[in-house]
């Protein structure tokens, strides 16, 4: 009885700490990881997540960016670091791509790393440079098989959801387009809006200003239906059935971050996300919000590297 009480004890003592560190942080500055260079779709959103925090908590919330290896290199980073809620990483589809894509990843996604919540859902498009004489999918389907393996389509990187859907349309529809894989967004549209390739997928809301000022035009929408802000653009599913994907965009950290930590930050967060000047802003710029918890996202995740490894299995996709 009296070891029992002792253990008891001590496992009391160690968690005061963790309970007051949940209730003071942050007392420094936060960094917060995109894992694409800056001027990119989730660099928009980081940025945004950012400024709120920071205005929330009162301490500095800095972006580092650490592109590379469709996000391996930034997830890694986060991995890696103290697990102190000091450092956080930004995570988009390619998250829950990766583990069927990639057999060498330096870290476990599901063990290493846990969900904080998930920020926003958003709308992926294939644009083109206006000079491609397809206008449409069925236009575009036409061609590819006029010229197979001529047609190059721009990507933010391998094994980011903008590439899986494409991988996906080539498998359903029998053509055949090569993928040229960059370290983010921005490189990518400059290299569209220049002529150098001549298709890109992106997220809508991080091109909506090209698409507006004519540098590049639209062929679909990747979503399962037109959506309610933007119902004059089609989307791929109605002219190629089974074919749409969205993109996701959430938060992890270290899986030995303290559980009352991650509740902590995670609804701080998923407050703002959800019922903030944040929601608002996120809205305007073409994001769903989300602001899921924990348990929430973590259960998505897993979902998400289920339904994915379907499509790298069905479509022989590889890292470029």
């Amino acid at each position: 009885m009296a070891k029992r009480r002792a253990a008891s004890l001590l496992l009391c003592l160690a968690l005061v700490p963790l309970s007051a560190s949940a209730q003071t942080y942050p007392t420094r500055a936060v960094r917060l990881m995109v894992p694409f260079p800056p001027g990119g779709a989730t660099d928009i959103v980081g940025r945004l997540v950012a400024a709120k925090m920071q205005e929330l908590w009162g301490q500095p919330v800095l972006i580092e960016n650490k592109p590379g290896a469709g996000t391996v290199v930034g997830t890694e980073y986060v991995a890696k670091s103290a697990p102190d809620g000091y450092t956080l990483g930004f995570v988009v589809t390619a998250y829950v791509i990766n583990p069927s894509l990639r057999s060498d990843l330096p870290y476990n996604t599901l063990k290493d790393l846990t969900g904080v919540t998930q920020v926003s859902v958003q709308h992926l498009v294939m644009a083109a440079n206006p000079s491609l004489p397809a206008n449409n999918i069925p236009e575009l389907i036409a061609l590819a098989k006029k010229e197979p393996g001529k047609l190059a389509y721009a990507t933010p990187g391998s094994g980011t959801a903008m590439h899986l859907s494409v991988e996906l349309l080539k498998t359903t529809s029998g053509i055949d387009l090569v993928h040229v894989p960059y370290k983010g967004g921005a490189p990518a549209q400059q290299d569209v809006i220049s002529g150098q390739v001549p298709i890109l997928m992106d997220v809508l809301y991080a091109v909506q200003p090209l698409i507006k000022s004519g540098k590049i035009k639209v062929l679909a929408l990747l979503s399962p239906a037109r959506t309610p802000d933007s119902p004059e653009y089609p989307v791929v599913s109605e002219s190629v059935p089974g074919v749409s994907a969205l993109s996701l965009v959430g938060i992890v950290v270290p899986a030995a971050t303290p559980r009352d930590l991650v509740n902590r930050i995670s609804a701080d967060i998923a407050r703002q996300v959800k019922s903030s000047d944040l929601t608002e802003r996120m809205k305007q710029q073409g994001m769903e919000p989300i602001g899921s918890t924990p348990g929430e996202f973590d259960a998505l995740i897993r979902a998400e590297i289920e339904k994915w490894a379907k499509v790298v299995k069905a479509s022989g996709a590889k890292v470029d």
